[in-house]
């Protein structure tokens, strides 16, 4: 687990140890780009826009064990991707937190995935910034 995410991590936990089941498993979705109807104002609702959407999982350490090199040893990266894509297809989305809440809810569905972080981030939006975006964290109920 890379440092800023295991101090993040602890500051989450009350500054307890990260847990023995938590580890950055390799299971990111970096700048996973896709095309989405989104946003609130007028000028966001006449056509899909750009959006980039990171994705981490926090999985068991124990589940993620691929001893044999097979793929249904481990949370499948296809999952996360039909996930967003899925989501995305259902139709328009005003806020990118509503968007955010209903890709950590399916997440978080997966038996194998223990806690996420989901950010989106819309970067034509305005002339004058980079991006704008919302990131959030859940856990299961329980592994916290």
């Amino acid at each position: 687990m890379e440092a800023p995410r295991r101090a993040a991590l602890q500051v989450l936990l009350g500054c307890r140890p990260v847990p023995e089941w938590c580890r950055w498993s390799g299971q990111s979705q970096g700048g996973l780009q896709v095309q989405a109807r989104i946003g609130i104002h007028d000028f966001e609702q006449q056509a899909p826009q750009r959006l980039l959407i990171d994705i981490d999982l926090y999985v068991s350490l124990a589940d993620t064990q691929a001893s044999n090199d097979q793929l249904d040893e481990v949370v499948d990266y296809d999952f996360v991707r039909q996930v967003v894509h899925q989501r995305v297809a259902q139709g328009h989305i005003g806020l990118q937190e509503t968007l955010c809440d209903d890709i950590m809810t399916a997440l978080l569905a997966h038996p194998g995935v223990q806690a996420a972080q989901v950010s989106t981030r819309k970067p034509d939006v305005y002339p004058d910034c980079e991006a704008v975006g919302v990131e959030i964290f859940r856990a299961k109920p329980g592994v916290l």
